[in-house]
């Protein structure tokens, strides 16, 4: 086996075990998937997002890598359909997707279930303390009740390494042609979640012309937020 080969093989394995945690996270049967509370954690954590991301949506040049960020990478929305392409499709994207872009789905799927898990974390702390709304001392305390400093981190080190995928992706010859050739066959084939996602990355770093400067906000603003939620501080969301 060639090394390419070996490595496409491992991402598969990776992106098939990413997908089983997600089988996993967002059974029904868990109660927490069907509280109220957590349409209302995810809201406010969504209306935060934009408000701490005001000066990255401002900025010309990362406007469009925010919006991916705040809308593609976590929001408020059911990214199910995606991660059903990409268990579909997994089969053909090894041989045809270059690597960059098999991380950055990976990272994206493993991204999205540990921020449920740790959402998920959050309404049983909300459900102990009989939370039905949300202002910012309250979402202090169930994200300190909550707790998992190391999987926080871990949360932001994979928004980062999506980022990172993409750039590289963006870098490489070929890639841009290579997904618009495949716009078509993939809305034939029922794989239009997948195919928009992947677009939409590309496209929103491509506009970055180099993603350090964002990923570098994103890594220090959310790790300074997250430190401050942990460590108790009156006012963890100021700039």
């Amino acid at each position: 086996m060639t090394d390419d080969a070996h490595h496409r093989a491992r991402l598969k394995s990776a992106i098939a075990r990413r997908l089983h945690w997600r089988a996993e996270a967002f059974q029904p049967v868990r109660k927490e998937n069907t509280s109220p509370r957590l349409a209302v954690l995810r809201a406010w954590q969504t209306q935060r997002l934009e408000r701490s991301f005001a000066d990255v949506l401002a900025d010309p040049q990362m406007h469009a890598a925010g919006r991916f960020f705040l809308s593609d990478l976590y929001a408020d929305r059911d990214f199910s359909g995606r991660d059903r392409d990409v268990d579909r499709i997994m089969p053909i994207m090894v041989h045809l997707l270059p690597e960059t872009m098999l991380r950055a789905a990976r990272d994206a799927i493993e991204l999205h279930v540990l921020s449920h898990a740790l959402d998920l974390r959050m309404v049983r702390a909300m459900d102990r303390r009989r939370l039905s709304k949300l202002d910012a001392a309250r979402y202090a305390e169930v994200y300190r009740e909550a707790g998992q400093p190391r999987l926080r981190r871990r949360q932001i080190a994979l928004v980062v390494s999506v980022g990172r995928s993409l750039d590289a992706a963006v870098q490489r010859h070929g890639v841009h042609r290579l997904l618009r050739a495949s716009r078509l066959p993939a809305r034939a084939a029922g794989l239009s979640e997948l195919q928009g996602f992947l677009e939409r990355g590309f496209d929103a770093f491509a506009k970055l012309d180099g993603a350090d400067r964002f990923l570098e906000r994103v890594a220090r603003g959310e790790g300074e937020v997250s430190r401050r939620l942990l460590a108790g501080d009156p006012d963890p969301f100021r700039p």
